[in-house]
């Protein structure tokens, strides 16, 4: 194991159970310091008597990550405890409610949104100063999915907020550069965890009202579907050790399930068909020889 996350401290959020608790294991088995973040009180005391358990550094922080106020009050008590911090793991997500584009509440995408993609901005928000301060660089690894990569019926709000913080990913690799701060996204397909379950803990602001509603027998067996493959997926911990394994080489994209390599392929092949068809549109084949503008 490498020793470069020795004495070094990690943030994570959703981390107590499933793939934030295993990487807390993992990367305080590796010799890191570790501050739990999690809305469910009840957990997160028992994944801090767990790790307490195993002597790894743990500061156990309540935290909605859709509430900003909450991220730096996190990041203020990592400090405190631990002085420099070195990776935000931003994990927390939910899986929504599965329903069709006309039947999915409102309410439902505010959710999903707010947790799976304003949840990683202002948790990189929060914390990138105390990234930058000390100058010895650090990692970013935001949690998104299979479903970031490619788009899937029924379940338009989690897809969206993935291919959100892949692009995000993007943006800030290349932005964080230069202060040695690598970026990565996880993008797992099926992991056995409690994600069709999320709703357990649905903030208040984000309960269904109005005349709005989801179509339920849609909803119940879309959702149905969905227990049944997260729950036929690979463990948490094997998840972890391959988060691990990436880092080492740097990896910008961390993906767990190579068997799904063909269906991002399809999609590369289609988007290069459709750059073909632009090179041969009169309209627009004339600017197939312009140079690319630097960004």
């Amino acid at each position: 194991m490498s020793s470069k996350f020795f004495a070094k401290t990690a943030v994570i959020s959703g981390a107590a159970g499933g793939i934030g608790f295993a990487l807390a294991q993992a990367f305080g088995r590796a010799g890191m310091n570790i501050v739990l973040a999690d809305i469910d009180k009840h957990q997160l005391r028992q994944a801090s008597e767990s790790l307490q358990g195993e002597n790894i550094p743990v500061l156990a922080c309540e935290l909605d990550v859709t509430d900003y106020d909450q991220w730096l009050a996190t990041i203020a008590a990592a400090e405190d405890r631990f002085g420099e911090i070195h990776m935000l793991i931003n994990n927390a997500g939910v899986g929504g409610i599965p329903g069709s584009i006309e039947d999915t509440n409102h309410q439902t995408w505010r959710w999903v949104l707010d947790v799976n993609l304003m949840g990683v901005l202002y948790g990189a928000q929060a914390a990138i100063a105390a990234l930058k301060k000390h100058g010895h660089g650090g990692w970013i690894i935001n949690v998104a999915s299979m479903a970031g990569m490619l788009g899937m019926p029924y379940a338009g709000a989690y897809c969206a907020s993935k291919a959100a913080v892949v692009s995000m990913t993007e943006s800030w690799a290349k932005e964080l550069e230069p202060y040695n701060i690598k970026v990565s996204a996880l993008c797992p397909a099926f992991v056995k965890t409690r994600i069709h379950q999320s709703g357990r803990n649905r903030q208040e602001q984000y309960q269904v009202s109005g005349t709005q509603s989801t179509n339920k027998a849609k909803a119940q067996a879309g959702a149905s579907k969905a227990a049944a493959l997260v729950e036929s997926g690979i463990e948490s911990e094997l998840l972890a050790s391959r988060v691990l394994e990436a880092l080492e080489t740097d990896q910008t994209y961390i993906f767990t399930h190579p068997n799904y390599r063909s269906v991002t392929a399809d999609r590369a092949a289609a988007i290069d068909s459709a750059f073909v068809d632009a090179q041969n549109s009169p309209l627009v084949s004339h600017l197939q020889d312009q140079d690319i503008a630097k960004l």
